[in-house]
């Protein structure tokens, strides 16, 4: 009998392990106690446009390379671009992402995405003919500003001074100047993302996201009047302020999306294309079963995470989902192609979240039980 194929297609594990180590360890499991014989597995680790994006695509054979940028905060820190010499891909989450800053201390006024626009313009130094935008996990709400900043837009306030903008500074903007701008227009720009709010109101950036980074409602109304002296200031400029503010996904990433499309960026969404990037269909070609996962699975997933946008590729090819918790309290999802979850919370009574040994242990328990059910399952066929 040929072997059981299988391909390992999770997220990663954040603040516990990559997608590339949630794939290794669940491989283990599977073809440990004889497994080896009867399982055969395919490796794909893969992102969705947040934290983990550049490292899957290093892990996929990009090269990396370095460049030093101001944090959130302004403190100097690193950050890797990935480049193939065609695509490069920039992160926000570890340019000017929540996990940059000092100590972990929220930053809801102060925090800038000037480091972002630093190092896309590093990337694009480097000649690629697209780059792309991983817009998840920013620690900022300042609408791009500081990305634009740190292309070469030069910000003024009403005592004729240039100044960094960071979303509690929005509001003394008098001036944008963007003959320094960056040209990016021989560049195929692509925002990775899976938000749809607009910039503004009720439903955008500061309003929704802006209490999950630390602001107090005070701060929301401060961000929120900032970031509409923006578009304003935008519109002064000759940009198209007003109309990309209102366009689904400029909330995204603090605004970050907002500044994207001024530059003319395509906005896909994150998981379906870094699916497309690393080969997801050419993985999946000869398989009989795709285990796919992430940290968290809850309500959010169900609006398009990674997950569920392997289920629905993956289809007819029946899905397990391995998770660090699942919140949706359901232990499968066959109206979302999704078979059997597995849940590590549900294993032990520690935080396996933050300890990464133990997300190991569990995640090789996991495939050892999948293993063993598959092997009955072939045994019940033969």
């Amino acid at each position: 009998m040929s072997p059981f194929r299988i391909l390992l297609a999770p997220d990663k594990f954040k603040g516990s392990l990559s997608a590339l180590e949630v794939a290794g360890w669940l491989e283990s499991g599977l073809i440990s106690d004889g497994g080896k014989r009867t399982i055969y597995c395919r490796s794909l680790p893969l992102a969705d446009g947040g934290d983990g994006s550049v490292q899957a695509v290093l892990e996929a054979g990009f090269r990396p390379f370095t460049v030093k940028v101001p944090g959130p905060t302004g403190i100097p820190a690193a950050t890797i671009v990935a480049l193939d010499g065609f695509t490069a891909v920039v992160e926000a989450a570890t340019t000017v992402g929540l996990q940059m800053l000092p100590g972990g201390r929220l930053a809801p006024l102060a925090s800038s995405s000037n480091g972002f626009g630093e190092a896309v313009r590093a990337a694009h130094g480097r000649g690629p003919r697209r780059i792309v935008l991983a817009l998840g996990g920013s620690a900022t709400t300042d609408g791009g500003a500081g990305m634009l900043s740190g292309l070469g837009a030069q910000f003024f306030n009403g005592s004729g001074e240039v100044f960094v903008p960071c979303g509690g500074n929005l509001k003394d903007i008098t001036r944008i100047d963007l003959v320094g701008l960056c040209d990016l227009s021989g560049v195929d720009l692509i925002a990775a993302n899976d938000v749809q709010n607009p910039l503004l109101g009720p439903t955008g950036t500061a309003a929704v996201y802006g209490p999950q980074k630390g602001a107090a409602p005070s701060d929301v109304v401060i961000l929120e009047e900032g970031l509409a002296n923006l578009v304003n200031r935008l519109d002064e400029a000759g940009l198209p302020g007003t109309s990309c503010a209102l366009s689904p996904g400029a909330g995204s990433a603090g605004g970050l999306g907002y500044a994207a499309l001024l530059l003319g960026a395509r906005m896909v969404s994150g998981a379906d294309f870094f699916m497309d990037l690393l080969g997801f269909e050419q993985a999946l070609k000869d398989c009989d079963l795709v285990i796919t996962g992430e940290g968290k699975m809850d309500d959010q997933t169900l609006s398009g995470k990674l997950p569920l946008v392997v289920a629905r590729r993956s289809m007819p090819v029946p899905v397990i989902a391995v998770v660090g918790h699942n919140a949706l309290e359901k232990d499968r999802m066959p109206e979302y192609n999704i078979q059997q979850i597995y849940s590590l919370s549900n294993m032990t009574d520690q935080d396996s979240a933050i300890d990464s040994a133990l997300s190991a242990r569990l995640l090789t328990a996991v495939g050892r039980q999948i293993s063993q059910t598959l092997e009955r399952a072939r045994g019940v066929r033969r």
